[in-house]
């Protein structure tokens, strides 16, 4: 091949570089927003309306950047990065697993949403909301984690604790907490209808916690921002009052119907739950549109709109 066939071929491959170079930059924002969506988004709408509002900062940057606007380019940049770091402590422990994944090489898996909430007969619901009440009634300390999306594991515990593999009922539930039984000192672990052991160690929460809080509440904030696919129920033994941990927050104190209330509508499915996922799935399916429309055009129609 003669070099002035060459240098043709070779000028028409350095013309596609800057084109090639913007699809990737492109590609690899919406990768990031999606992954974004599913970590923090996904479950709570305010989250979501969160995520939103900071994409839409970004691409405003973005715009005016490319419009030469600088004192706005200016400030939307500090209004980014002021954001990001107020996400990066409101989210602290989403963050925390998401930089986790990244050092275990774990990166197609948040890509990936969890799962959906497996559902728990309200018959279930009931017995443990009842054993709850009445512990909570008698001021008798109790700990109870719920699998949710997924089983939990033996290394997720400080101790596995004693295995039972029993129907959960709410005499055995309220048995098992007593004092003078060899199985209060820890917790119940519950997975779909089967109380799988008793006196399981949790590990516990690292986060500056109020003086009213007692060990099992640290126990039950440790837990649930370590691992998401659970939720713990904890009956204070001072004061009797109810709390529920889910991802690393307490919600408290509770009554019992509110109790209910609260797991029907966590192990229901709900549509409204997925509003993250959809949207994440959604911007991913757009995206590969806008891919495929770039990659159709030539480098001339770049030359003929600039």
């Amino acid at each position: 091949m003669s070099l002035s066939g060459v240098v043709p071929d070779l000028d028409r491959v350095l013309s596609w570089l800057p084109d090639l170079v913007n699809i990737i930059d492109l590609g690899l924002v919406l990768a990031l927003s999606y992954a974004l969506l599913l970590i923090i988004g996904e479950g709570e709408r305010r989250s979501l309306w969160m995520v939103r509002g900071f994409i839409v900062l970004m691409l405003a940057t973005v715009v005016s950047g490319q419009l030469e606007l600088k004192l706005l380019k200016f400030l939307l940049e500090k209004l980014v990065l002021g954001s990001a770091v107020a996400m990066a402590v409101i989210f602290q422990s989403q963050f925390r697993r998401f930089l986790e994944q990244i050092g275990r090489g774990e990166i197609l898996p948040l890509f990936q949403s969890s799962g959906r909430p497996r559902t728990q007969p309200d018959s279930v619901i009931d017995r443990i909301v009842e054993a709850v009440k009445e512990l909570s009634q008698n001021r008798t300390g109790a700990l109870v984690l719920m699998e949710t999306t997924g089983s939990l594991e033996e290394e997720d515990f400080v101790s596995p604790g004693v295995s039972l593999n029993a129907e959960v009922s709410k005499e055995l539930l309220q048995t098992i907490f007593q004092t003078s039984t060899l199985l209060h000192d820890g917790a119940v672990l519950i997975g779909g209808s089967r109380i799988l052991a008793a006196a399981v160690i949790l590990p516990l929460s690292e986060r500056t916690a109020s003086r009213q809080l007692g060990t099992r509440h640290r126990a039950a904030m440790g837990i649930t921002e370590r691992i998401e696919k659970c939720l713990c129920i904890v009956v204070s033994e001072e004061t009797g009052s109810i709390s529920l941990a889910e991802k690393g927050t307490l919600n408290r104190p509770l009554t019992s119907s509110k109790l209910k209330e609260l797991l029907q509508d966590r192990f229901t499915p709900i549509v409204e739950r997925d509003a993250a996922v959809r949207l994440s799935r959604k911007i991913g399916f757009q995206g590969k549109i806008l891919l495929e429309r770039l990659l159709s055009l030539r480098p001339s129609d770049f030359r003929k709109k600039n």
